[in-house]
């Protein structure tokens, strides 16, 4: 009997066991990885967007950089990930709409190895010179590019800058020399430096240069002006339909569980509603503009890709 009796509890115990085991998630931290250095633009929207998800979720979210080869190094981690909502990725254009039209191959997929979670907004960018330059705006730099083909340098830490630049050199006509950088923060060291005379730079960590004497603010690459750089005109008034932004959002890996996904996302559309959150990141040029659902994010970001692929055509840049 004793020996029954104990044979039942065995049993009870191992069909209570995967239960126990399920926990509900999160039941401990989550890494947020972030393919670029801190201080870049991305970093700080992902610490503030981080910090509030933190507080929803009620375990922390760590940010971990991994800068390099184009955002390639962190989006390579977070597809070789376990899908199982503890390694998320915040990530930008240069991951996955760019990337597949400037490199020959890469070691991921921007479709199929990752889990689209939401959009989280855009981040505008500046094109700025050292003052060393003798341009005080973008028709004069265009003509001092002319005058002096190839002598011009340009910092491209990531897609957004590059491909800016590369548009503006095709419309304008212009030769200028590209000098590869891993981080926003660097690139920008070496402007003020005179390292390099050009750079196309995200508001998000360069906008206190961009207001300082440091360097000369000549143009935003969005369509319209923006409040944040009173006075500064937009690349389209002196080259017509020029228009281009950066955006950024969170994933998971392939395979991430619907629920994961669903918690992850109804988590930060409150996130993102918060106005002060809204309002920290408005003071470095990002706006919050969340995707609604996960499906809407997955097609926005196949759409993105196609739009990229165009830009990157029309700019003819060699994939490396």
């Amino acid at each position: 009997m004793k020996n029954l009796l104990a044979l039942a509890a065995a049993a009870l115990g191992l069909l209570g066991a995967p239960a126990a085991l399920a926990q509900p998630y999160p039941a401990g931290p989550v890494t947020l990885v972030v393919p670029f250095a801190a201080g870049s633009g991305t970093d700080a929207v992902a610490r503030a967007v981080g910090q509030k998800l933190s507080e929803r979720l009620k375990q922390p979210v760590l940010i971990d950089n991994k800068p390099g080869a184009s955002a390639q190094v962190g989006a390579v981690f977070v597809a070789a990930a376990k899908p199982d909502g503890y390694t998320l990725f915040m990530t930008t254009n240069t991951s996955h709409s760019a990337n597949p039209s400037l490199f020959k191959s890469l070691r991921y997929d921007p479709i199929k190895d990752f889990t689209p979670i939401a959009r989280v907004g855009e981040l505008p960018f500046a094109l700025a010179v050292h003052p060393g330059v003798p341009a005080r705006s973008l028709q004069e730099l265009i003509a001092h590019a002319r005058a002096n083909p190839g002598k011009l340098s340009y910092a491209t830490p990531n897609s957004t800058s590059l491909v800016a630049t590369e548009t503006i050199k095709r419309m304008a006509g212009v030769q200028m020399t590209a000098i590869p950088y891993k981080s926003s923060p660097q690139a920008m060291t070496d402007l003020i430096g005179g390292q390099v005379q050009v750079y196309v730079t995200d508001l998000g960590s360069g906008m206190s240069m961009l207001k300082s004497d440091k360097i000369r603010t000549l143009a935003v690459t969005t369509a319209e002006s923006t409040p944040l750089l009173p006075g500064v005109p937009p690349v389209g008034k002196t080259l017509p339909g020029f228009d281009l932004t950066s955006w950024n959002g969170i994933f998971g890996p392939a395979g991430l569980p619907p629920p994961v996904v669903d918690r992850l996302n109804a988590e930060l559309q409150v996130v993102l509603a918060d106005r002060e959150l809204q309002g920290k990141l408005a003071q470095i040029g990002f706006q919050v503009s969340p995707s609604r659902t996960p499906a809407e994010f997955a097609q926005y970001v196949s759409a993105q890709l196609a739009h990229w692929t165009q830009l990157i055509k029309q700019a003819g840049i060699t994939p490396e």
